[in-house]
Formats: structure tokens, sequence, C-alpha cells
């Protein structure tokens, strides 16, 4: 990646002229079964883009409860764009129900427009659960049947391919935007991106533009996204496999709670009987073991560059920190 940004071809992305900006949204567009691609710097900015590109000043968009979206975008879309997020309830894997989306959508006249639906795949606080097209539909379905657009957060889907086999555009073929993430499994540096209809993308790109996202010669780090989409998608059955180990290992654990059958991708939740997961965070750092915590739970993810050794060291050292008893009651 880092030889191809060195000598990646570049213009004026502003301006549409960046040859390796360009090569790079449009191959993802074409991985994804859409017209356009939009490169953004982060698969936040891509969700704030395209809920703004969907929606107006006071209107709403159907949210999991556990969205990312909603919990981790800093509320961007309404602070800057005005757009309320009506967030329903979801299972354990981050599903909502269609019959709840149907008796959701605003009735109209005196409410706000709901005018999009979000979902997620792979969700994140659903243990990274990859979703088919088939899951997905009834859901989207509902969208349409109201007029509705619908934007998928698929940071992750190439995992969510990869893990159920089928081709990533199959999984994208429910929604009418996509936003991918180059900088999670597919290892790049820096960069995600927006991919629809070459209308929706026009109108992206220009609020890309007003969050101060317009690039020049970006094209040295869409170079390193080129790389990601022709070597790293693949691999991710490594981190999936890796991921499976870790869980096993945590499963076994005196106060932590996986059942590793939940982890399906690269990500593994565990909880705890009591709040301490910033706790047991903190001393398993002290250990080199890097996750994320609070309250409750823990975060752990495998991705390039970590083994299956690795993954049996830090069980070791994870077992010896939850025998002091950090964070585990």
């Amino acid at each position: 990646m880092r030889e191809a940004m060195a000598t990646a071809e570049v213009g004026d992305d502003v301006y549409g002229e960046d040859p390796t900006v360009n090569l790079l949204e449009h191959t993802a567009a074409e991985r994804l079964g859409k017209e356009a691609g939009v490169f953004v710097v982060s698969g936040s900015m891509g969700n704030l883009v395209s809920v703004l590109a969907w929606c107006g000043r006071g209107d709403e968009a159907i949210v999991g409860a556990d969205a990312h979206v909603l919990v981790n975008e800093m509320g961007a879309v309404s602070a800057f764009g005005g757009v309320h997020l009506r967030s329903l309830p979801s299972d354990r894997r981050g599903l909502m129900d269609a019959a709840h989306i149907e008796a959701t959508v605003s009735p109209g006249g005196m409410f706000p427009r709901t005018a999009l639906l979000c979902l997620e795949n792979t969700h994140n606080r659903g243990n990274g659960a990859a979703f088919s097209a088939g899951e997905l539909r009834p859901l989207a379905d509902v969208a349409a049947a109201h007029g509705m657009a619908v934007h998928m957060d698929g940071a992750r889907i190439f995992n969510a391919s990869v893990a159920l086999g089928v081709p990533p555009a199959e999984l994208a073929s429910v929604a009418d935007s996509v936003t991918f993430c180059l900088s999670k499994g597919l290892s790049c540096p820096v960069g995600s991106v927006v991919v629809g209809s070459a209308d929706f993308v026009a109108r992206a790109r220009r609020v890309r533009k007003m969050a101060g996202g317009g690039m020049r010669q970006a094209g040295i780090i869409a170079a390193a996204g080129l790389v990601a989409l022709e070597s790293m998608v693949e691999r991710l059955a490594e981190d999936h496999a890796n991921a499976q180990r870790l869980a096993r290992g945590l499963a076994g654990l005196p106060g932590l709670t996986l059942d590793p059958a939940d982890v399906e991708t690269n990500i593994c939740y565990v909880e705890l009987a009591d709040e301490g997961g910033s706790e047991l965070a903190a001393a398993l750092k002290e250990r080199g073991v890097l996750a994320n915590g609070r309250h409750n739970w823990v975060r752990f993810v495998t991705h390039h560059g970590i083994t299956s050794e690795d993954v049996d060291e830090a069980l070791d050292a994870i077992a010896s920190v939850v025998r002091t008893g950090a964070g585990v009651r």
C-alpha cells in the first residue's frame, strides 16, 4: 500500500481530476453493483453525507437502537443536518423487525417525514453479525412501500460477504446507498467509499464538500484503497477464524459471558456480571492487549497482522488479568 501511495498518479479531486480517486470510486461502485461512488475520509463521514443526501431538515430516519450512526457518531446527522433519528429495538444480532418499522413510519401531515431507513451490515454491537440479503429484504420492502430510501452502513460489508460466501453486490442490493470502510478489515490507513445511483452520489458529493471533505491530491490515499480491494478481501476469512479462536477461549474464562456461536465475523463482545468494562480494558492494556471496554462489556476485534499465536498469547494475558479480578466481579 505504501508503495502504491508513493507512486500514485494524482490530480485535483475537487474538480474530479484525480485519476486514482476516480478509479477507486468506479471500482468500488462496480464491486457493490451501484452506478457511482464518492471517496470520503471515514465511515462516519460516509454515513453523514448519505443521510443528509437523502433527508432534509426536520425529516426523520429510522435506525436500530444500537446502530453506529446513532450511538457512535456524535449526533452528527442531527447537529449538521437537522435530521431526527427514530430508534427502534433490535434483536441480539442488531436486526430490526419489519412489522415494527411499518408501525413506526410517520403518517405525514403534522408529523416528521420518514425519509430513510438505515441498516448496518455487519452489525458492530451485534458481535459483528453478518446479515444476508434475505434477512434485510423485508425491512427494505417496508421502506420502499412508503417511498423511503434505504442506506446501509456497510463499514464491514466485505466481512459479511466473506462470512456468508456471497458477492458484496448481493448484500448491497437491498439498499439505495452503501458506505464501506477501507480502514477496518481492508487495512488501509484512511478512507471510506459511498456508493449509489449517479444522482445520489452527486448530492452526496455536494454534502461532502459542505462538510469540509473536499480533498485535492487524494490519490495518494485512494491508491491504498485500490490495493485493498484487489488483495485484502479474501484474507478476511483469517480474521474470522481468529475471532472464533478468541471467542472459544474467552467463553471458558470465569466472569466473562460469550457464546462463540454469536461471533460471525471478526468482533467479539464479552459481557461482565457488573460494571467494570473500562477497568478490565485498562488492565488488559497494561498487559499489551488492546480492547474497548465500557459499562459491563469489552469488545475485541481481530484484524490483519494478528496470528493464531497472537490470539493464544492474548488469551493467556486475559486469563491472567481476569484471575486478579480486574473489572470482573
